[in-house]
């Protein structure tokens, strides 16, 4: 997309489209004139070698000194270890054949419980935490049934995952959740109702996409959209700070974001690019009902395909002396717009 005033495009051909936003079908985002204020950038022997000497008898020879070994101390037999209490023992290593990884937190491990697509291996809970952890889940509708829980202690706990993992004392392993496309997203959407998902460009910090998810989840997003490489795995961490959200708002990682970008278009979803120096601010632009929010990653932004991928820039406006804004709090900002214009669709 072209710098300047960004032109509408002309509209796409389809059959339900209505020209005003509030009407069925992909209608149009509508800015109004921006106002003055700042955007934010979102190795052969050595001297007792003993080789046969030439010429000298084997008797003459001296007996051969003993070895190194011979003149250490004994060995100290081990000692005993002291058994352990109860919970507080070591827990049991990683069980063979077990793969995938740790999910931590009351939250994140809840919402896995609570998630019928999620296989989950393991789950080790504190004696004060095991009633509240299966409160309100519904365990029949799963595909296979969950495991039986393990009593642990904390410290336990905290030794089977990475080091600095606030855990709260439940903990689970599972597996990544099943791989799903935009066509399977968009296919549980009605096509003329009002729907928000967003799109990520790059974006690799964990904590930045779990804030980002939880935050859609709040607002009532559809989908969160990521690209396959240079951005963040499924792990413990993005789990942690998405506080259960990575098992509510649906995962998309594609491998072309601009093709992802043009099948959100025939859905009937307009793409909205965030960038700071775009001359539409967000606050005065009339937001369709069928939106994709689209952020890259902090410094670089998004990238040129993408940017020309989008049907419209727009800008945070800022007034204070700091005019950067964390891509996961623009995304929080954006998407309380949406949800402030059309109510939370759900």
């Amino acid at each position: 997309m072209r710098k300047g005033k960004p032109r509408f495009p002309q509209p796409r051909p389809a059959s339900n489209r209505h020209p005003e936003a509030g009407s069925p079908g992909r209608s149009k985002p509508v800015p109004t004139s921006s106002g003055p204020s700042k955007p934010s950038r979102a190795g052969t022997g050595g001297p007792h070698d003993s080789r046969r000497k030439p010429g000298k008898p084997e008797a003459e020879r001296g007996p051969a000194p003993r070895a190194e070994a011979d003149r250490s101390p004994p060995r100290p037999a081990p000692r005993e270890r002291e058994s352990e209490p109860g919970p507080s023992r070591r827990p049991p290593p990683e069980r063979a054949g077990t793969s995938g990884f740790w999910l931590y937190g009351l939250h994140a491990v809840r919402a896995a419980l609570g998630n019928p697509r999620r296989h989950i291996h393991r789950i080790l809970v504190t004696r004060e935490l095991a009633g509240e952890l299966f409160e309100g889940i519904d365990r029949s509708a799963r595909p296979r049934p969950l495991p039986t829980p393990e009593s642990m202690d904390k410290e336990g706990i905290a030794r089977l995952l990475p080091a600095g993992s606030v855990h709260q004392g439940v903990a689970a392993r599972v597996e990544p959740l099943p791989y799903i496309t935009i066509e399977d997203l968009t296919a549980d959407l009605d096509a003329e109702a009002p729907a928000l998902v967003v799109v990520l460009d790059q974006v690799s910090d964990p904590h930045n996409v779990g804030a980002i998810l939880r935050s859609a989840a709040a607002f009532g997003a559809r989908g969160l959209i990521v690209t396959e490489r240079h951005a963040a795995p499924e792990t413990g961490t993005l789990a942690k700070s998405a506080s259960g959200a990575l098992d509510v708002v649906p995962l998309v990682r594609v491998s072309n974001l601009v093709r992802a970008l043009e099948l959100l278009k025939k859905a009937n979803f307009w793409c909205l690019g965030f960038d700071a120096d775009a001359p539409d601010s967000l606050p005065k632009t009339k937001l369709a009902q069928r939106v994709a929010l689209v952020l890259g990653s902090e410094g670089r932004g998004m990238r040129r395909l993408t940017r020309e991928g989008c049907d419209l820039l727009l800008s945070l406006p800022t007034g204070g002396p700091i005019d950067q804004l964390n891509v996961s709090n623009a995304a929080a900002i954006a998407l309380y717009e949406w949800a402030r214009q059309h109510g939370r669709p759900r």
